[in-house]
């Protein structure tokens, strides 16, 4: 499974300048499916079609306990809100590296949020766990 995370332009420019996500941000993740031994490709992976999920993630403090809600898709139904008992809520509350999301998986985003110190405690506290042990690395 490969996932593709869009962000609006307004928002990336804002979290290069503070390390944190505006209200009204809003991202966009398409799920697909991989595929191996396509084409030209012999020994990779590539994503193939269709898309297979579709959730948006919403900043909007006002109107969302925890700053965040989560959408998602179905075939042509309309999106509806992921009820916040759900796990995901959880997870991206105790692993995500800022502001709920996990820009530790992101390369061009990693580096800002070091820079402008806005990682989450229980992230750092996560990371230093690693640090201990051997896996992770600031």
């Amino acid at each position: 499974m490969f996932d593709n995370v869009f962000v609006d332009p307004d928002a990336l420019r804002a979290f290069r300048a503070t390390g944190m996500w505006p209200d009204g941000t809003v991202f966009a993740k398409e799920s697909r499916g991989g595929q191996t031994k396509g084409s030209i490709n012999k020994t990779g992976e590539f994503q193939r079609e269709p898309v297979e999920g579709l959730e948006l993630h919403v900043k909007d403090s006002v109107r969302f306990k925890g700053g965040w809600a989560f959408f998602e898709f179905g075939s042509n139904d309309p999106a509806r809100q992921i009820p916040t008992k759900a796990s995901c809520y959880a997870c991206h509350q105790t692993h995500a590296a800022v502001d709920t999301t996990f820009v530790q998986f992101y390369p061009t985003l990693i580096g800002i949020a070091r820079a402008k110190k806005t990682f989450s405690a229980s992230y750092l506290s996560e990371i230093r766990a690693s640090t201990d042990s051997g896996a992770g690395k600031l």
